[in-house]
């Protein structure tokens, strides 16, 4: 029986998750795994030398190599033959080192634990900028407790695994760009964006089974620079 492949450790979620050629084309999606584009990133973005990427990502040289090339030829055939390209997937896991200075919140074994975007009680409408989650534990159906925590100036593609690492399994949000989308799918959380309002009575629908929602509802950043907020559609309905 194959032995399985050793996870490699990255440091966190890019922040681009696909890039197409601007004609429309019916060659074949090239896919990318995110310890491929770790490694792209470190050797080729960092400088760093294959010693030090093994090193990085907790395996041999050897693998470091086989990877690299791997990558790098996928990039070539997306460049050369004008394939989209889309990274998800792979062998890994989150660094430790990324998010060393977390501090855990401990969770039980039956507890959904719900995290919404926050600011001064309400839903923040944006959430590759939000400053601060509310952790909501629920059990039953039934909110136990709860706590609020800053993302430390994190933004956008390092907000999956932060989210991660702290076990969350539903998030409730506002706006949110198609990249974040796919990097909470890539983490295992579900979201539930186009909420506004107060995030206590949001966590408490959730949690009760009765969140009205907008599947999709997008975000876009250059719509919040020019001071517009982020649209929200028919609702939707969840359910456990």
């Amino acid at each position: 029986m194959p032995r399985q492949p050793r996870y490699r450790c990255i440091r966190n979620f890019p922040a681009y998750w696909s890039f197409s050629p601007d004609d429309p084309t019916e060659q074949p999606v090239i896919m990318l795994t995110l310890d491929e584009y770790e490694t792209i990133r470190l050797l080729d973005r960092e400088g760093l030398t294959q010693e030090q990427c093994a090193g990085r990502m907790q395996i041999a040289r050897t693998t470091v190599t086989a990877i690299y090339e791997s990558a790098r030829q996928k990039l070539a055939t997306a460049l050369v033959d004008g394939c989209p390209l889309h990274i998800a997937g792979g062998f890994y896991r989150m660094s430790p080192d990324s998010y060393a200075s977390l501090k855990p919140i401990s969770k039980g074994k039956n507890i959904m634990r719900i995290a919404a975007t926050y600011e001064n009680g309400e839903i923040f409408q944006h959430f590759g900028r939000t400053g601060q989650f509310k952790f909501y534990d629920v059990e039953d159906g039934k909110i136990v407790s709860s706590a609020v925590v800053g993302t430390n100036g994190m933004g956008h593609g390092a907000l999956a695994g932060f989210l991660q690492q702290y076990q969350v399994d539903a998030l409730i949000c506002g706006g949110m760009g198609p990249g974040a989308q796919m990097a909470m799918a890539e983490a295992g959380i579900k979201i539930y964006p186009g909420v506004s309002g107060s995030a206590d009575e949001a966590a408490k629908a959730l949690a009760e089974g009765n969140l009205q929602y907008d599947p999709n509802a997008h975000c876009d950043h250059h719509e919040h620079e020019e001071g517009h907020e982020c649209g929200h559609g028919e609702g939707g309905h969840c359910c456990h």
